[in-house]
């Protein structure tokens, strides 16, 4: 399973990680393109990243749930049981709203890892600025995920729009698994490539607050992700916090070297 972003800043021997990228996403013809990210790995400077190598699980291939009889609008939106709470490091509660309606088996993925605990902890291992911020993987390393099978593609309509939520997958359609992926940009060149499965109503200043990078200095991450109908509330103010970087240590001259000792 791997998140269909491709790799960022990862040597280049080393596969890239799952993912969409910047270069297979231009921006649509409205939205001015964001300047695209340097890439080291499959993605050539200023170009996007190219899609990663497939995260280990304990399934090799995808599987596809029994179907799900669709459903419609006023049985999921606003249901809290249908609704996603992710508490990040940076300051505060994200609330998605889930679309059971286009991508049910998603959907249901994303809320049994949520009630397992699977997320709670878990970095924002891959963030591309004016593109999307990309985590759900254990290891923080790309490469990452659940033990649960690869699910099967529920690619649909829905925009990958700012705020939009969707999963990552490595180069086969069919690899999603636990890696997810949230727009800071609208690119429409994802949609029907990737399973978009829900987008964030609340908290999307919490989201833009990501640190960034292929992988980010200090990673934020998501300090509990939870379903709304099981009213967990939000952590406590200090836990919602990110450790700084330590400063560099400072340089010791040579005449400080030589400085005579004080007694």
């Amino acid at each position: 399973m791997a998140l269909g972003l491709a790799a960022a800043a990862v040597a280049q021997e080393a596969p890239p990680p799952p993912g969409p990228t910047p270069e297979e996403t231009p921006a649509p013809t409205e939205v001015p393109a964001p300047p695209p990210p340097v890439e080291t790995p499959p993605a050539p400077p200023a170009e996007a990243p190219a899609p990663a190598a497939e995260a280990t699980t304990d399934a090799t291939a995808a599987v596809e749930p029994p179907a799900i009889p669709a459903m419609q609008p006023e049985q999921y939106m606003g249901v809290p049981e249908y609704m996603l709470n992710i508490d990040l490091s940076t300051g505060g509660r994200v609330v998605i709203q889930l679309y059971p309606n286009v991508a049910p088996n998603h959907v249901e993925r994303i809320k049994q890892l949520a009630r397992a605990g699977f997320y709670d902890g878990v970095k924002f291992h891959r963030v591309i600025d004016g593109f999307m911020a990309q985590t759900g993987d254990p290891t923080a390393t790309g490469q990452g995920g659940s033990q649960l099978p690869d699910l099967k593609a529920e690619f649909n309509p829905t925009p990958h729009l700012r705020g939009t939520v969707s999963m990552a997958r490595a180069e086969s359609e069919d690899s999603a698994n636990s890696q997810f992926f949230i727009m800071l940009q609208p690119r429409f060149a994802l949609d029907r490539r990737y399973t978009a499965f829900g987008r964030v109503v609340s908290g999307m200043q919490y989201v833009d607050a990501i640190a960034k990078g292929e992988p980010p200095a200090v990673m934020s991450r998501m300090v509990q992700v939870s379903v709304a109908a099981d009213n967990k509330p939000v952590p406590p103010p200090s836990m919602l916090t990110e450790t700084p970087p330590a400063p560099p240590a400072p340089e010791v001259s040579v005449d400080e070297l030589n400085a005579p000792i004080k007694q």
